[in-house]
Parts: structure tokens; C-alpha cells; sequence
């Protein structure tokens, strides 16, 4: 679960993104939700089950409590999916799962508060989309084995693959799957489905800086030309990603620390201006002889 709170919790409610990985292969689905709340969180995973090309076998969460109760209890029960937890204070049993939140969500999405139906229909139109381009085409490393000698820890990766190669990779996915899963990716184009992402973007963070959240402005409309184009100009302008704008600060014009000038400074403007051809090093043994009892 990812809050879109824009950092600390005020009152009110905010968007909420439910986040579901498989183990196996990295297949990573995100759900947008309106609210916290249970019937959500089932409802989000019959949308992801029906979504999935693969069967899904399991539920393993964390112990929170939109997880945890009687709701997503019966509806594992009735599907036949076999519900686990993680230990108590052991959040790396969910690592496979939390660490999509900042490779994933965080970079799609960014930081910043959403909340409302506009913001939600918003967040799902962009997991809609970027489902497809984070499965199907973006390779990402998968831990082989670790050793540890000593306090040395040397881990070794598989070459990377899209989520979708490892599936095709495994011995026990059926073919018909596999089939299912070549024929959607040669469907596939990843600069247009990129350029839909970048729009997307742009609505999600106009709605994040504006105070009403339930219009959302026009996202820039633009050919896949002319999209495509300027990624090769994109990195000259730095992050390209909409929704990390820079947020302006406020002007610091006030001191941190006292003024050591503060009672000399007239002193010195005399005496500069009745002696023009004075040096600093000359200026600076008057004031240690004038001040000196003034302390430094």
C-alpha cells in the first residue's frame, strides 16, 4: 500500500495505490483506491486477477490491517488462494513488494498529495497504461544467490529480463499463457504507450499542485512525431519525468548568525572615504587596535 499524502498526514482523505508483484517472475500490477478501506482491496485484487494473463495461486501481505481482516479473509477462502502474513516486525519479508514502491509507483507518480475521483480515475488511467510498458518492456535485475564472508556481502544477479521474458522463461507456465503473452506484446508499441504515460503525467500533477482536485486540466495533446522527436532533446532539460517539478522556496533574506561588522562598518566607510589610497591589511590592524576591547 503507497499513500499519496504529499508527506505528512493532514485531515482528509487521499488517494491510496495498491501495489501486487509476483514473486516469480517481477509482474507488477498497481491499483488506484479513492480511500483506505477493505471492499477496496478486494475489488483491486479481482480487477489485477482479472487482468493477469496467469492464474493467480496466492495472497502473501503485509499485517496491515486492510489486509488483515474477515473481508479479504472470506475472499481468499472462496477463491481458493492460499493467504499468508508477513512475521511481526520483519518488514523484509515483504521486500519483493515494497521495493516496487519507489521503482515503480514513486517514479510514475511522484510525491505529491492526490486526492478525490478526479485524481483517482487520473492515477488508474496511468496504471492502465503503464502496466503494459513496465511488464512488457522495461528489464530489471532478479537476485541469483548472496554469500556473506565476514561483513562482506556479495550478491549475484540473473541478466536482466522484463517480467514478461520470465515468464516465458519458466518450465511451469502453460503455452497457451506464453502464447497469450507473444501475441499481446507484438500488439505492443512502447513509444506510443510511453507518450500516453508522459501525458498522463502532466494531468496528475497539475492535479497534485492545485488546491481543488476534482477538475483536472487538458493534458497536452501531441502527435507520436513530434513525441518522439524530442526524447532525444529530453535529457538536455534534465528530469523529463511531469510529476518531479521543482517546488518553489520561499526567499532567504534573514541572517543566521550575528553581524561582525555591525559597529565598525561606519568606521570604515570614513575612513575609505578620507583615505582612498588605504589597504585592507592596514584597515583591518586599526580595527584590531580600535576594537580590542570589544572582543572579535
Amino acid at each position: 500500500m503507497v499513500e499519496h499524502c504529499g508527506g505528512s498526514k493532514s485531515d482528509g482523505n487521499f488517494v491510496h495505490s495498491l501495489v501486487l508483484t509476483d514473486i516469480a517472475s517481477g509482474w507488477t500490477e498497481c491499483v488506484a483506491m479513492p480511500v483506505r478501506n477493505q471492499l477496496l482491496v478486494v475489488q483491486g485484487m479481482a480487477k489485477v486477477a482479472s487482468d493477469l494473463l496467469f492464474p493467480m495461486l496466492g495472497v502473501d501481505t503485509d499485517n496491515d490491517s486492510a489486509f488483515m481482516n474477515q473481508t479479504v479473509f472470506d475472499y481468499c477462502k472462496e477463491l481458493g488462494l492460499e493467504q499468508t502474513r508477513s512475521r511481526v516486525y520483519k518488514k523484509n519479508d515483504q521486500a519483493w513488494v515494497e521495493q516496487k514502491n519507489g521503482s515503480v509507483v514513486r517514479r510514475l507518480v511522484g510525491y505529491g498529495r492526490l486526492s478525490g475521483r478526479a485524481a483517482t480515475q487520473t492515477l488508474a488511467r496511468l496504471y492502465a497504461v503503464s502496466r503494459l510498458y513496465i511488464n512488457f518492456f522495461q528489464p530489471s535485475f532478479k537476485l541469483q544467490s548472496k554469500t556473506r564472508d565476514g561483513a562482506r556481502l556479495s550478491k549475484t544477479y540473473h541478466p536482466p529480463m522484463t517480467p514478461c521474458d520470465r515468464l516465458l522463461a519458466l518450465p511451469n507456465v502453460a503455452e497457451t499463457t506464453k502464447a497469450r503473452l507473444r501475441e499481446q506484446f507484438t500488439s505492443l508499441d512502447p513509444v506510443r504507450l510511453l507518450q500516453e504515460i508522459r501525458a498522463t503525467q502532466n494531468t496528475l500533477a497539475g492535479l497534485a499542485e492545485t488546491a481543488t482536485h476534482e477538475h483536472a486540466p487538458p493534458a497536452p495533446v501531441t502527435d507520436v512525431a513530434t513525441f518522439l522527436s524530442g526524447l532525444s532533446r529530453a535529457w538536455q532539460d534534465g528530469e523529463v519525468r511531469p510529476t518531479h517539478r521543482p517546488q518553489p522556496g520561499a526567499k532567504h533574506w534573514w541572517r543566521t548568525r550575528a553581524d561582525p561588522f555591525e559597529h565598525p562598518w561606519p568606521v570604515l566607510e570614513q575612513w575609505l572615504e578620507n583615505e582612498s589610497t588605504v589597504t585592507a591589511k592596514e584597515m583591518m590592524d586599526r580595527l584590531a587596535a580600535d576594537f580590542s576591547d570589544r572582543g572579535r
